[in-house]
């Protein structure tokens, strides 16, 4: 029996490739009359960063600003999303239907991506790669590698080129 492709998790970091790695995604969708799950993760501070605030603020005001600023940042990006899907399905008539959702979720992008697949019982994920060497792989982590390392779909990826 074939495989049914229903719902793809499209996961970007909204690059300037993202609208290429979108149209694969597009493409899947038109292909199978599948729905797109769009997501973007946002990763929160990391621990140094964080301890760099807590120098300089007092408690009660750096969690004000931190929940002010998180809702904003999240719901511009939200909007970006949007947007973009926007300008993506304008050449398909069924294009906009075809994004069933645009989420914006908190946390490592790698553990993120998954849990959203997981979440929204995708067959796919279609996400960019930036095609780090084996090395760089090493030194600086790839999402897409650890994606693909730890999903339980398949894992649709794109890589950037210039």
């Amino acid at each position: 029996m074939l495989p049914e492709i229903r719902t793809i998790l499209f996961a970007t970091d909204l690059s300037s490739h993202a609208p290429r790695v979108f149209r694969w995604a597009m493409s899947l969708a038109q292909r199978y009359d599948a729905r797109i799950v769009v997501v973007h993760a946002l990763e929160p501070l990391n621990p140094t960063a964080r301890s760099m605030v807590d120098l300089y603020l007092p408690k009660e005001t750096r969690q004000k600003l931190d929940a002010e600023g998180r809702e904003r940042i999240l719901a511009r990006i939200r909007e970006r999303l949007e947007l973009f899907c926007e300008e993506e399905t304008c050449t398909d008539p069924a294009g906009r239907d075809r994004v069933r959702e645009v989420r914006v979720v908190e946390g490592r992008p790698y553990q993120a991506i998954l849990d959203e697949a997981q979440r929204c019982g995708a067959d796919v994920i279609v996400m960019g790669s930036h095609g780090h060497s084996a090395v760089g792989e090493v030194l600086l982590g790839s999402v897409a590698h650890r994606v693909t390392q730890r999903a339980r779909i398949p894992v649709l990826i794109v890589r950037h080129t210039d």
